[in-house]
């Protein structure tokens, strides 16, 4: 995915920026735990997805 690209998606849940994780299979939010999967080279970017592969956020 390109960098372009990566800095013009925001997480449609809060708007905020995602970052490339997982060599390069998902999309995350690190302020919520959502990860948002990229099929074919597409991001998935539904809110049910991310939910589906969330990740638990560390609580300072």
């Amino acid at each position: 995915m390109s960098d372009d690209l990566l800095r013009i998606l925001v997480c449609p849940e809060d708007k905020g920026p995602l970052e490339l994780v997982d060599d390069g299979k998902f999309l995350l939010n690190p302020r919520n735990g959502y990860r948002y999967p990229i099929r074919n080279g597409i991001p998935v970017m539904l809110i049910e997805e991310g939910k589906k592969y969330r990740v638990e956020t560390q609580e300072a």
